[in-house]
Formats: C-alpha cells, sequence, structure tokens
C-alpha cells in the first residue's frame, strides 16, 4: 500500500477497528502503527493506539500516542483528555491540568470541562465540589457512555473515601491522610482508556 493513499489509509484504520472490537489488540496496534505511517499528520491513529496502549497497561505508550494525536490535533478533546487523564492517574496533576487548560474554553454544554474542574477539585481534595463538577458532566455527557462510566468509578471512588473518613471520625479515630493517588490508581486499573 502507498502512503498517503486515502483508500489504504481507510482499510487499514478498518481493520484496526475491527482489531480492536475483536480485543486482538496486539493486531489493532500494528494497523493502527501502519495507518499512522501512511498518514503521518493524522491524529486518530495515534489516539487509537494510546486507547489500545492503556488497554494493555502500558501506561508509557499510552501516554506518548495521545500526546502525539494532541500535537497533531491540539483541538482533538479527547485525545487531549485522555492525555491529561494518565496524567493525572500517574500523580502528575499539575502536568495534567496544564494539558487540560483548552478544554477549560470549551462550551458550558460540553462535558469535558465539568470532568476537568472535577479533577482539579479533587487534587486538591475537595471531594464535595469535585463531586458537583461530575456530576453536571455526567448529565452532559449524552454520547460517551464509556466516559460516563469511568467517571461514575471516580465518583464512586470517592464516596467510598469519604465514608470510610466519616466512619473513622463518628468513632473518634484519627483519619490517615488518604492523597488521591490511591483513588485514582484504583481508577486506572479499572479499564481502557475511551
Amino acid at each position: 500500500m502507498k502512503p498517503h493513499d486515502p483508500a489504504s489509509f481507510d482499510a487499514l484504520m478498518s481493520q484496526g477497528m475491527a482489531a480492536s472490537q475483536a480485543n486482538e489488540s496486539t493486531q489493532a496496534i500494528a494497523w493502527f502503527q501502519e495507518a499512522s505511517a501512511a498518514q503521518p499528520a493524522a491524529a486518530l491513529p495515534q489516539f487509537l493506539l494510546g486507547a489500545e496502549f492503556a488497554a494493555l497497561g502500558d501506561i508509557a505508550q499510552a501516554e506518548t500516542a495521545f500526546a502525539n494525536a494532541t500535537l497533531l490535533a491540539p483541538a482533538f478533546a479527547m485525545a487531549r483528555y485522555q492525555l491529561g487523564l494518565l496524567q493525572f492517574s500517574s500523580g502528575r496533576a499539575a502536568t495534567a491540568l496544564i494539558t487540560w487548560q483548552p478544554l477549560l474554553g470549551l462550551p458550558d454544554t460540553d462535558p469535558l470541562p465539568h470532568f476537568v474542574n472535577g479533577f482539579a477539585a479533587l487534587a486538591q481534595d475537595r471531594f464535595d465540589e469535585a463531586l458537583q463538577h461530575y456530576q453536571k458532566g455526567l448529565v452532559l455527557n449524552t454520547t460517551n457512555d464509556a466516559l460516563s462510566g469511568d467517571i461514575a468509578k471516580v465518583i464512586a471512588g470517592i464516596k467510598a473515601l469519604s465514608s470510610t473518613h466519616t466512619a473513622a471520625d463518628d468513632q473518634g479515630r484519627p483519619t490517615d491522610s488518604t492523597d488521591n493517588h490511591v483513588l485514582l490508581a484504583n481508577y486506572q486499573q479499572q479499564g481502557p482508556a475511551h
């Protein structure tokens, strides 16, 4: 197949998507890498590579692919969101917040700015505020069920963390200073990036 041939690029992308849907990540990665080589300026193959690497638990490769997609298409909001999410989940909240900064300029009707504000509040242990942002984003997210599922896991983790602290307070025991990276590490292990 010749580079820059739209038909070959589309065929490679279709084969990669079919392999991904069949849970054949290794084959999907190979197809997406070929598609990226066929059209180096295309961000979508890099984004899909990021998702496949994340599904395999290869967070470093996933972050590189999401960063490549973001560099190729700075306005590709979901690529930017996933890149920031990996950074946040890896304990680099400040880096994630910088990555996410352009998402705050999206319309108020978009769920991503609300999710980003939720993570910003979570980074400062402002759990109630984080929950409010996440809930608002969930109401607005009517198109990406996987994204809503991921945020629901974060909400469940916050509620579990809050109830643990409340129970310890009620019994007069000091609570451990649990940082939110434990919560997000558990979230990160729940599944692939979406």
